[in-house]
């Protein structure tokens, strides 16, 4: 493999690369061949792990927040990542300011109306009428419950873990340099190659999810504004068009420009949450940001423990999957699938911090404006479909109107939400333009984290091989949006969902490997120089 590495011009493990890529290849052939029962094998897989692990998810990230939160609390927290020396690369509203753009953003704009509007209408607590009052605040609440702290919290301590290990050490960059403590220079060998390949393919099928989502919340967009349909071929040519500008931009050499547009992009999604606030009932509003910070802090400690333990005995003919299955287990196991990538670009611009710096801004500033977010599209959506019976009653024909789009198409809800404030069809257009912007550059920042991994190498690899990883991302999204038809995002969920759990136990191992490494630490002199060599660590 080394030798036609060599020969295709490459730079990168050859044996990562290869056996990635070669997965992936058999992958998307096996969709192209046989679709019903490779759809079929990833249902089956779903509903086991849903039926006997779901409690395992839960449990896992509330228990990786709260190591972190003892992490940034404990005498650990000084330990500087890069040295005591070192100093921060990025002043910290920069840094904040780059947390998001690393982050979610097309998950808010696909989600910051949808999901509210979806618990409101239907409630996952049996004693909760939909479109009531204790509706609306559940609503509101489990939506910032999942894209909050617990969100950040998965992409924090796979990100914490590199820059410890890696800024510490002088460890490659790659998903098995952060085992060094229970591998040692076993890091380089099969063990090590697995690790990082397990990591590749969940991190493609993330973003390739990911993508998948975002195409059709832009096929619906462009339907509203242009009548072109929602269905397959549609959401294929869409994902075609972005991955070429994306791939365009990979070899155009464009990573500042692209930099800079991820920035604008922001600029642009608080434009459209400020028009929101504005035109909307202010007021109301501005109560509603100070409000879903209380229903937050009060759901929290319920949330981040419940795990549905009673769906077997609702008669819902579920077996056992629950509520949790399609909600909060879908957005664990695919959020896990980020975490390389989000994590790895969470440390680059995070040396310099200590610990307690690192863990408590990447928790709690991108959750914050999450929480006004939510706050503010949620909010406002319920508003507009009728809070309380009284409410519905003297909007009569017009209630219900956005949980209605959202009950037929997902993707359309924040279009639908938009047909009630004034310039409609620009402001659909505009949203439709930030999709598409956060679309191509998280496909574009992807392909190079994932190449990041495949090489170990914080420098840019070939230009070759991050257009390869573009396509490749493009590529599984396009088949995974052909293998989800009409079943959607019941599809995507299903196929997230089997990748996710391998991720998700290295994340936990992840935890470990950190608490072995602080074991070794010297905390009084948290210096390069004090940091514990190979026998040292791989002894504790």
């Amino acid at each position: 493999m080394e030798k036609l590495a060599k020969r295709l011009g490459l730079r990168t493990d050859p044996t990562i690369f290869f056996v990635s890529a070669g997965f992936m290849v058999v992958f998307v052939i096996a969709l192209v061949v046989a679709p019903g029962p490779i759809g079929d094998a990833f249902a089956a897989g779903r509903a086991w792990i849903t039926a006997k692990l779901g409690w395992f998810f839960i449990l896992g990230v509330s228990g990786w927040f709260l190591f972190l939160l003892w992490a940034a609390m404990s005498s650990h927290g000084n330990i500087r990542l890069g040295g005591q020396d070192a100093k921060p690369d990025f002043s910290n509203i920069s840094w904040f300011t780059m947390l998001f753009a690393g982050g979610i953003g097309t998950v808010l704009m696909f989600w910051g109306v949808a999901e509210p509007i979806s618990h409101f209408s239907d409630p996952p607590f049996d004693t909760v009428e939909p479109y009531s009052v204790a509706a609306a605040e559940d609503g509101i609440g489990i939506a910032v419950y999942h894209l909050g702290l617990h969100t950040w919290t998965i992409f924090a301590l796979p990100g914490l873990a590199f820059a410890y290990f890696i800024y510490r050490y002088d460890l490659p960059v790659r998903v098995s340099s952060v085992f060094y403590p229970m591998l040692g220079e076993g890091i380089h060998g099969p063990i090590g190659k697995t690790i990082d390949i397990f990591a590749v393919l969940g991190t493609l099928f993330g973003v390739a999810v990911s993508l998948g989502l975002g195409s059709s919340q832009i096929a619906a967009g462009l339907d509203e504004l242009l009548g072109t349909g929602t269905g397959v071929l549609v959401q294929v040519c869409i994902l075609a068009v972005l991955t070429a500008v994306a791939v365009g931009s990979i070899v155009a050499g464009l990573d500042s420009g692209v930099k800079l547009l991820s920035n604008i992009n922001i600029g642009l999604a608080v434009l459209l949450m400020i028009f929101v606030l504005i035109f909307g009932s202010t007021l109301f509003l501005l109560r509603g940001i100070v409000q879903t910070a209380g229903i937050y802090a009060e759901m929290l400690p319920q949330m981040a423990f419940w795990n549905d333990l009673l769906a077997d005995y609702k008669g819902s003919g579920d077996d056992g999957w629950g509520w949790q299955a399609d909600w909060t287990v879908f957005y664990w196991t695919w959020t896990v699938t980020w975490s390389p990538f989000i994590g790895l670009f969470v440390a680059r611009i995070s040396r310099g911090r200590t610990i307690r710096e690192f863990v408590l801004g990447v928790l709690f500033a991108p959750s914050m404006f999450t929480l006004v977010w939510f706050a503010i599209f949620g909010w406002s959506a319920m508003e507009i479909d009728g809070i309380g019976a009284e409410a519905r009653n003297a909007l009569g024909d017009q209630a219900g109107q956005i949980s209605e789009a959202v009950s037929n198409s997902i993707p359309l809800a924040m279009f639908a939400f938009f047909e009630n404030f004034p310039m409609t069809t620009f402001v659909q257009g505009f949203a439709v333009v930030i999709v598409a912007i956060f679309f191509a550059t998280s496909s574009d920042s992807a392909s190079l984290v994932v190449d990041m991994l495949c090489t170990g190498n914080a420098e840019p690899g070939p230009t070759r091989q991050r257009v390869f990883w573009g396509v490749a991302e493009g590529l599984v999204a396009a088949m995974l949006i052909v293998l989800a038809g009409d079943a959607g995002l019941t599809a995507l969920q299903q196929v997230i969902t089997v990748i996710g759990l391998p991720i998700f136990i290295l994340v936990c191992g992840m935890a470990v490997s950190l608490a072995m490494g602080f074991n070794s630490e010297t905390v009084d002199k948290v210096t390069v120089a004090d940091a514990p060599d190979v026998e040292e660590l791989t002894r504790d």
